[in-house]
């Protein structure tokens, strides 16, 4: 799992990859999280250089040789991410343009009438995504719904999962009266990294069950507008 939130393990993100890994670990597969927040991660420089002169090898010097190899060797890897401005973080989509060197240059037909680049003889790992966000609906996820289903046909990977989490930030909020609900969330969390283990899939309950909101929407906009509201006139007072 790499982990692209700025926040590291504070985020609402870690926190459900956290969950979800609980339910991995538990059906017995091995798992390691990688947060890039402590990683050294620079801008891909588009030389072409890991296509053409170092052909599979970036030449920049950072932890992204390690990351390469690690997203290789995996079975499935998982992206994390909060969702910033319709789209991934920017230190995730850093992460994914130094991804490059795993592909072949070379262009071919993918069956759709559409191009893609050839998928040659490596093995791709399966792959996932888990987001949340701060908005009430999970319709706010429909780029990347889109973007994932994009990237795994160009990184040879079959999309298996998708787990998104609008009102993400009940998720690290310290509340009696959200506890159980919360709770109720992780479990469900958990249930999903078992059967990613199991199955290579959710179940459709599975899915419904992770798309609903954890509260109604016009009570979680009160309770964020008054959220800021409260942190606006306490900046104010200082």
């Amino acid at each position: 799992i790499f982990n692209g939130s700025p926040k590291g393990e504070k985020g609402n993100t870690s926190v459900m990859a956290e969950f979800f890994i609980k339910g991995v670990e538990e059906a017995g597969a091995q798992v390691e999280y990688i947060l890039l927040a402590k990683k050294e991660i620079r801008h891909c420089r588009g030389c072409l250089h890991c296509w053409i002169k170092t052909p599979g090898r970036c030449v920049i010097k950072d932890d992204m040789r390690e990351l390469i190899d690690t997203y290789m060797a995996s079975d499935i890897v998982a992206i994390a991410t909060p969702l910033y401005v319709d789209n991934v973080s920017g230190m995730t989509k850093v992460f994914m343009d130094r991804l490059i060197p795993i592909v072949d240059p070379h262009f071919e037909d993918d069956g759709n009438g559409e191009t893609r680049h050839i998928k040659g003889d490596r093995e791709y790992p399966k792959m996932m995504v888990i987001s949340s966000c701060g908005f009430p609906e999970q319709s706010q996820f429909q780029v990347l719904r889109l973007l994932f289903r994009r990237i795994a046909r160009n990184m040879k990977g079959d999309l298996i999962a998708e787990i998104y989490r609008s009102q993400g930030n009940l998720l690290t909020i310290d509340h009696e009266m959200l506890k159980p609900i919360v709770d109720g969330y992780k479990k469900l969390l958990v249930k999903a990294g078992k059967e990613i283990v199991k199955n290579l899939k959710l179940s459709d309950e599975t899915v419904a069950e992770l798309d609903k909101p954890m509260i109604p929407r016009e009570m979680y906009i009160t309770g964020a507008n008054e959220h800021w509201d409260r942190s606006l006139a306490a900046a104010k007072a200082l």
